[in-house]
């Protein structure tokens, strides 16, 4: 499988090349966002994982992963960089990335995040293969589009963000079921490390904004107190239906 390493410190990313390619991975090494975009775009169906870091000359990490996502919204991106804050981490997610890691880094810890992100995107691509998922889903007033990464509700129709979507996925594919904010970290962030609860807590109430008649009310992502959420196609138990096309 190959990555891409987006990374302007040579001897940060000979070191990442280096330890890839040990690993049996294909690797290729830009040093800029107008690069990497060139790259993706004209090898969209060779990339399988992104290593980008936040501090690049000209254009920066954060409008590389936005720009990436606007020619590819399923290659996994894994941001590797020095900015510690919160916040950092935050506007990183909101640009489309699926995980972020902080420099100095563990090299164990790296390596198998890239295992389990390539072993995710291995499963995405024989499940394409094997048969194309239904990807319109309709429950209450809003109309999901897997593919497209689109939400319609009242005829409005907003772009979710790469964890958006697979947070509402999961939420569909657990309906009922209580998801404590630890399991929704684990299996739609893959980590546990990095980023706080508070996270989920901040991406459900902006899925409960997209979807609900009233995110103080909801009726679709009902709070468990002391534990997490529960996703409920329709407040009567009916469920979400697919609409075939």
């Amino acid at each position: 499988m190959t990555i891409l390493i987006v990374e302007d410190e040579e001897a940060i990313a000979a070191g990442l090349k280096f330890n890839f390619e040990q690993e049996g991975y294909t690797v290729v090494h830009v040093g800029d966002g107008p690069s990497a975009m060139a790259y993706a775009g004209d090898h969209r169906d060779d990339v399988d994982l992104i290593v980008l870091d936040l501090m690049l000359p000209g254009m920066s990490g954060y409008e590389t992963c936005r720009a990436i996502r606007d020619i590819d919204q399923d290659v996994p991106i894994l941001v590797l960089s020095a900015r510690t804050l919160s916040e950092d981490k935050a506007h990183a997610f909101d640009c489309g990335t699926d995980q972020y890691m902080t420099k100095p880094f563990a090299l164990p810890e790296l390596l198998s995040r890239v295992r389990h992100l390539l072993e995710r995107r291995r499963r995405q691509l024989a499940g394409r293969s094997a048969s194309e998922p239904q990807e319109l889903v309709r429950f209450g007033r809003a109309l999901v589009n897997f593919r497209s990464y689109e939400i319609s509700v009242g005829g409005v129709t907003q772009q979710l963000t790469t964890i958006e979507i697979q947070l509402l996925r999961y939420f569909l594919e657990h309906e009922g079921a209580v998801l404590s904010r630890q399991q929704l970290l684990k299996d739609v962030w893959d980590q546990t490390a990095d980023i706080s609860t508070r996270s989920v807590d901040n991406f459900v109430m902006r899925l409960r904004r997209y979807i609900e008649q009233d995110a103080s009310q909801p009726q679709h992502l009902i709070s468990v107190r002391g534990t997490g959420y529960r996703y409920l196609a329709s407040p009567d138990g009916s469920s979400a239906s697919v609409d075939g096309t």
